[in-house]
């Protein structure tokens, strides 16, 4: 199954969502800022991703200053992210016990073999 963590207000989730469509990928889409992701299920997409949580966390958001999460441990900002999730980076895909981010969105395709896809008719 593929899960995209999506924002429709923010232009590059909906090109992300957009792509994977078009590419016949039909995700699951979770309004992460409705349905935020609990701690675990943070550490899981974090995992997944491969990188730290400081890697997930939108550092230009006005909560994160608020907080003071400039110097703040991993196990902090995942707690700030839960509780707070405008904080979390998006798009988010997670697809086959992978994630990326959609930023851009063509990096999303690496977790589809993306040599295998059908290319984007132009014009």
């Amino acid at each position: 199954m593929t899960v995209i963590w999506h924002n429709p207000r923010c232009s590059k989730s909906r090109e992300t969502l957009a792509l994977l469509h078009a590419r016949g990928i039909v995700p699951e889409v979770r309004l992460y800022l409705e349905d935020p992701p609990t701690a675990a299920e943070l550490r899981a997409a974090l995992t997944a991703l491969g990188r730290p949580p400081a890697a997930l966390v939108r550092r230009g958001e006005p909560a994160f200053r608020d907080l003071g999460l400039g110097t703040a441990d991993d196990a902090t900002l995942i707690a700030a992210m839960a509780a707070h999730p405008v904080l979390i980076e998006r798009p988010l895909v997670l697809h086959a016990g992978r994630a990326a981010l959609g930023r851009p969105p063509e990096a999303v395709l690496a977790l589809f073999g993306a040599s295998s896809l059908p290319e984007i008719p132009r014009g």
